[in-house]
C-alpha cells in the first residue's frame, strides 16, 4: 500500500515479456489451486515476500537449535526406524503363523 494525499491504496504490479510456457504453468498452477490467475500471483508473490522475512539457517545454526530444544541426535532418528521396522516384520511374523495355522 501507499499513500496519496493522506489515502492509503493498493499498489498494482506489472510483469512484461513473461514466457508463454510460465504463463501456462502458472494458469495450471491457479486452477488445481481453484482460484483466479490473479489471486495465485497474489498468493505466490506473500509466499516469496515471507521468504524474505524469514532468516535463512545454516545447517551448524539448525543444528545447534534442535540440540537446545534437547532433540535427539541424528543416530536417534535411525535407531526408531530399525525399532518400528522390527515391530513391523515381529507383527507381519505373527500374522503369517495365524494364517500357516489356519490351513
Amino acid at each position: 500500500m501507499w499513500s496519496y494525499n493522506g489515502t492509503t491504496m493498493p499498489v498494482s504490479l506489472s510483469i512484461k515479456n513473461v514466457p508463454d510456457e510460465v504463463v501456462e504453468r502458472l494458469r495450471n498452477r491457479a486452477q488445481r489451486n481453484k482460484r483466479s490467475l490473479q489471486c495465485e500471483l497474489l498468493e505466490v508473490i506473500e509466499r516469496a515476500a515471507d521468504e524474505v522475512q524469514s532468516p535463512v539457517l545454516t545447517l551448524q545454526e539448525l543444528y545447534e537449535r534442535g540440540k537446545a530444544r534437547g532433540l535427539s541426535p541424528k543416530n536417534e532418528s535411525a535407531r526408531i526406524v530399525r525399532r518400528m521396522r522390527d515391530e513391523r516384520s515381529r507383527h507381519l511374523e505373527r500374522v503369517l503363523e495365524k494364517a500357516r495355522g489356519r490351513r
